[in-house]
């Protein structure tokens, strides 16, 4: 049984479970095993039950301890015990699975507002298919349009009306089209207005909004587009909008017209903005532009005029990935901003510490609204809660949301998967795992990184060598069963700070690897070239 080629096992595997008696005449042509020996064959997880990447999060206002956390690849999960415990609520409802905002109507907690298309931009982003809602705290959903705004950076509730909400819009991530932006209903969806449009390669990216004034909102507009081979990232046309009547008309904040304090001649990148409930004039927007326009800005007086804070470059790393931005809602000198770590201030947003959590890349934070000890995070390990003000954290352990860019399998029996989790190791589970054991006990990482294509020897007998890879070309060769590893790399040149034109080789985050099938002794891997070894 152990040398049954992959092919021949599921065979074998459907016949048990479906004994059917087909002649070789009921065969579709070119099919190895029919169709109906598969009938009976069902999906379950092996895990890992770690967290994959959250870029939005949110919560319960009434309901201490209930919160919620929208994934890249699965979408809305809930939580009622503070992180303890978490379950699906989008799996038979939505469309597509990666998530770009999640928010709670402030005035009535039964209704949930979720936008799909993360706006994270990675190079392997999925784009969303408009915007859905529930009006039962979850249970149940409905689409509410917008099917082609492409990736949706975030959803503003009016605190009066949950029927009112703003939709930031960025668009299709790999192509211009007209339909981006910032997005307007007045009746649950049923019907949109698109009321700012700058244009069709400059979308909306984030949205805040006045909660004691809900008809004044800020806008963050942003021009990004992915190829494969770059990011175009910023223009003119990009920067930031206000509205005061409810997003009938808009005024351009960074208009060279306008003398207010912020920049206006130059490139904007994604803009990150947050309001203080606590002090609705003071206004905070993380602004991603060349120096010396970068930075931290902060208003006083509504918009009306502006400082610069801070050009840490710590909040400006890798900006179209993160540029966050959370305000406290009880203390009006309290702000937190999200880069590859989660940072505070506590005296308006002129000094910073740093405020640990359990995985880097953060890109979402809730905080209770009367309880500001009480919040959410969002981060390449899936959603942790704390209680506490951040000194202490829930589990990433127990979300089974791993994102991963492909699955291999050997051929032991029982057989092995193989991943490569993105923001985190490679790891190996088993298909089945007897006795007592935690899932935890039996996963092992086999080298390479998140970004790795992973090889396994075909021989069942051999399934011990993997070969993982990493980024810029990177190998690992592991033998499992010794513990060697030897790390290798096609071509001994820097990879980081070289101009992909300058580079010898030139490799994709997922350069592939491949072990060949007729001689395991063979390895191919490619850059712009197809190499063997």
């Amino acid at each position: 049984m152990a040398r049954l080629t992959r092919t021949v096992t599921v065979a074998v595997l459907a016949t048990i479970l479906s004994p059917l008696s087909l002649a070789p005449q009921d065969l579709p042509e070119n099919a190895t095993v029919h169709p109906d020996l598969l009938s009976s064959l069902e999906y379950r997880s092996v895990g890992p039950f770690r967290g994959g990447r959250v870029t939005a999060v949110g919560g319960f206002p009434d309901r201490p301890g209930s919160f919620l956390m929208g994934t890249t690849g699965g979408g809305v999960w809930t939580t009622e015990d503070a992180g303890e415990s978490w379950h699906n609520v989008t799996d038979d409802a939505l469309d597509v699975g990666s998530i770009g905002a999640v928010e709670v109507a402030p005035g009535d907690p039964n209704v949930i507002w979720v936008g799909t298309g993360s706006a994270g931009i990675r190079g392997n982003v999925s784009i969303g298919r408009g915007v859905w809602r529930s009006t039962d705290r979850g249970r149940t959903w409905r689409f509410r349009g917008l099917p082609t705004a492409g990736l949706i950076g975030a959803i503003q509730v009016d605190p009066r009306d949950a029927d009112v909400a703003f939709v930031a819009a960025l668009g299709n991530p790999f192509a211009p089209n007209p339909e981006r932006g910032v997005y307007r209903t007045r009746d649950g969806g049923t019907s949109w207005e698109q009321v700012l449009f700058v244009a069709d390669s400059v979308g909306a990216v984030d949205l805040a909004m006045d909660p004691t004034n809900p008809r004044i909102l800020y806008a963050g507009m942003w021009r990004a587009e992915r190829k494969p081979w770059t990011l175009v990232d910023a223009s003119r046309d990009g920067g930031l909008w206000r509205t005061t009547d409810g997003g009938d008309t808009w005024t351009r904040l960074t208009d060279p017209a306008v003398d207010n304090g912020l920049p206006s001649a130059t490139l904007f990148g994604r803009i990150g903005l947050a309001i203080s409930p606590a002090d609705p004039l003071r206004v905070w927007a993380l602004i991603n532009a060349p120096d010396p326009h970068g930075g931290i800005w902060r208003s006083d007086d509504g918009g009306e005029h502006w400082e610069k804070l801070t050009r840490d470059r710590r909040f400006r790393q890798r900006h179209w990935y993160y540029s966050h931005l959370e305000a406290d809602p009880v203390d009006p000198n309290t702000v937190y901003v999200l880069n590859t770590g989660m940072y505070r201030s506590v005296d308006g947003g002129t000094d910073w510490e740093g405020v640990e959590v359990p995985h880097g890349d953060v890109h979402a934070l809730w905080i209770r609204p009367d309880d500001p000890e009480s919040m959410i995070v969002g981060n390449d390990g899936g959603a942790q809660v704390s209680l506490n003000g951040g000194r202490t954290w829930s589990t990433m352990h127990n979300q089974p949301t791993a994102e991963f860019y492909r699955v291999e399998v050997d051929n032991q029996w029982p057989y092995r998967l193989y991943g490569a989790q993105q923001d985190n190791t490679t790891i190996s589970v088993a298909s089945r795992v007897d006795g007592d054991l935690s899932p935890e006990e039996d996963w092992f990482s086999v080298g390479g990184a998140e970004s790795g294509h992973i090889s396994v020897h075909p021989d069942p007998d051999s399934a011990h060598i993997v070969w993982a890879g990493n980024y810029i070309g990177q190998i690992d060769r592991s033998n499992l069963e010794t513990g060697e590893r030897r790390n290798m790399i096609l071509y001994p040149e820097m990879g980081d700070g070289v101009a992909p034109r300058d580079a010898r080789y030139r490799f994709q985050w997922n350069a592939p690897i491949l072990v060949s099938r007729h001689d395991p002794g063979v390895v191919y891997h490619a850059s712009q070239y197809v190499h063997r070894t």
